[in-house]
């Protein structure tokens, strides 16, 4: 009868808190751009599971199987749009999990799946089944999906089967309201539990620590993140303190409880090992604070779960003091943060974690394990680095991302094809185009130092001190023999103009030919006058001229232009 009485216990201790609180569904928005009768704004709600473009946004052409349209089972082919958009496939709700018609649907081609509810309803969150051998597809989807409301939903299954008479039903669907982005700094927090028996759930938190930990700390350490681990803990009702359950599960008479890993309170680690654990690294990570190294959080949880297995019978308080002694954290503070667990009191430390795990503003209660909330707002999607790290990364005020948010393997290598749609440079392949986790944008680049400016898509010019050292600024320019001409002028910060001796508007420049247009004389035996080297009178003074090789500094008077009294001045003959 132990089994059924705990989970008596366990159901009535834990419904105790969730009722003061409240879940709160995450959004997306589906667009609907094509057939104009049909255009609007709908709400979607997220799915918890696969990978949602946090930040990002996603065009597509809807379309709804002819059979299997609950997609429960493999569809024998791939799906194809006509106009080559990607398809987003559109399926019904009922008969198997949520995530299993995702899976269907990635392995058909689909990049991303909308479910329409079957009943008239408010809008909920799509959530995983519990872990068996026949669900472990879940950790391969790696595309997002979303339920929409049964009446949008019906309206678009209508329009998706007269496409072919009408046009392709074209929507767009939008994550990057679904972050809040409101400044240049991340806020945000991971629900976990430092018990490793819990089968794949804690094999996924702990494989994500081990993961993320690199992009947690660079985060941190740049100041642009601030990172806050928490774990759920319930408390014993009353009339249960003094049963075999409460005691072996909780610490501080029954204040604070965690589930026994084993589910067997005659073997193995009790509940109450795991709260205490909990409690140590709650303690870990405020005295990690407290010294300036709040990043070592991440290196005491990884060290701990591969040092201290509950699986090895390690998992023990003198392991944890030895794992927070080789971080260089000071032992005694981590115990004075702990208290006492035997204590009939309060913990402040575990109180907060329960004030905390409750409802407020835009976040809904914390009710499952792991659970990640960023800037307020609980993350959807798998526990997996890298869409994480994009969640993370669409938090951020756009322009203020840090480097890290920028790293191949998030980035969309969007301006690998056809530059992106945005303006290059040829001569120097300095382009516009840059890769985000957001997708691409085109932004006029800085290079070595110099601003460049324009709108980015057809045109970017390079402006400011030593824009004339990169392709001549965009300028006109020409090499003959060993002198080059540039129409880009150091001494000018902006535009370009042609040199003296030619003539045009500094994009294209062509020779001046100053005896055609009267701007000198013509010199009867100079028959061989180089391109771009004859000048004015009042250079000619100044300059000695070099004729077929010889250099001389007799100079020759000629009459004026018409119309001109000026006296033009020529080489004179050779000797």
């Amino acid at each position: 009868m132990a089994r059924p009485f705990l989970a008596l216990v366990m159901v009535a201790a834990m419904v105790v808190m969730p009722v003061r609180g409240r879940f709160v569904v995450e959004k997306s928005s589906v667009r609907v751009l094509a057939p104009e009768h049909i255009r609007g704004h709908h709400d979607a709600a997220i799915g918890n599971f696969g990978v949602p473009d946090y930040g990002g946004t996603l065009t597509g052409v809807v379309l709804y199987p002819d059979a299997k349209a609950t997609g429960c089972a493999e569809f024998p082919g791939k799906f194809k749009s006509k106009s080559g958009r990607p398809v987003i496939l559109l399926l019904d709700r009922g008969e198997c999990y949520f995530a299993l018609k995702s899976w269907n649907a990635q392995q058909a081609g689909a990049a991303a799946v909308l479910i329409v509810d079957s009943i008239d309803e408010q809008l909920l969150t799509m959530d995983t089944p519990e872990a068996s051998p026949d669900t472990e597809y879940i950790d391969k989807i790696n595309i997002p999906s979303a339920l929409v409301n049964r009446a949008f939903g019906e309206s678009l299954k209508k329009m998706a089967e007269k496409a072919e008479a009408e046009g392709e039903v074209v929507v767009k669907l939008d994550w990057r309201e679904s972050m809040p982005h409101p400044d240049e700094r991340v806020e945000y927090e991971l629900w976990t539990n430092s018990n490793d028996e819990c089968g794949p759930r804690c094999d996924e938190q702990a494989a994500f620590v081990r993961s993320f930990r690199g992009h947690a700390q660079i985060l941190e350490r740049g100041g642009y993140a601030r990172f806050t681990p928490h774990y759920i803990t319930w408390y014993c009702p009353e009339a249960f303190k003094l049963t075999r359950q409460c005691q072996s599960q909780c610490i501080n008479r029954g204040r604070y409880c965690a589930p026994d890993p084993e589910q067997d309170f005659g073997a193995g680690y009790e509940g109450k090992d795991v709260v205490v654990e909990n409690l140590r690294q709650l303690c870990v990570h405020r005295v990690a604070n407290d010294t300036g190294r709040p990043w070592a959080w991440w290196d005491y949880a990884m060290d701990y779960k591969l040092r201290c297995s509950m699986k090895e019978k390690k998992y023990s308080k003198a392991c944890a003091e030895e794992v927070v002694t080789s971080l260089g954290l000071p032992l005694d503070k981590v115990l004075e943060c702990m208290g006492d667990p035997e204590a009939d009191a309060e913990n402040a430390v575990l109180t907060k974690e329960q004030e905390d795990q409750i409802g407020h503003g835009s976040r809904g209660d914390v009710t499952i394990l792991p659970t990640l909330v960023i800037n307020d707002v609980q993350y959807r999607g798998k526990l997996e680095r890298t869409a994480v790290l994009k969640a993370v990364c669409a938090g951020f005020k756009e322009g203020t991302e840090p480097h890290v948010c920028l790293s191949d393997d998030i980035e969309t290598n969007e301006c690998l094809h056809r530059n992106g749609g945005c303006w290059r440079d040829q001569a120097t392949n300095v382009t516009a185009c840059r890769d985000t986790y957001r997708g691409r944008v085109c932004e006029c680049p800085v290079v070595n130092g110099v601003q460049y400016e324009g709108n980015g898509y057809t045109h970017c010019k390079a402006v400011g001190p030593g824009r004339c050292a990169l392709n001549h600024g965009g300028c006109w320019s020409e090499t003959r023999g060993e002198r080059t001409f540039s129409a880009c002028s150091d001494n000018a910060l902006t535009g370009c103009r042609c040199p003296p001796g030619f003539q045009g508007d500094g994009h294209t420049c062509e020779d001046l030919d100053e005896c055609r247009e009267k701007l000198a004389c013509t010199c009867p035996t100079a028959a061989a006058r180089t391109p771009g080297a004859a000048t004015s009178a009042a250079a000619a003074r100044a300059t000695r001229y070099t004729y077929e090789g010889r250099t001389s500094a007799s100079l020759a008077a000629c009459p004026g232009s018409a119309g001109s009294s000026a006296s033009w001045l020529c080489p004179a003959p050779p000797a």
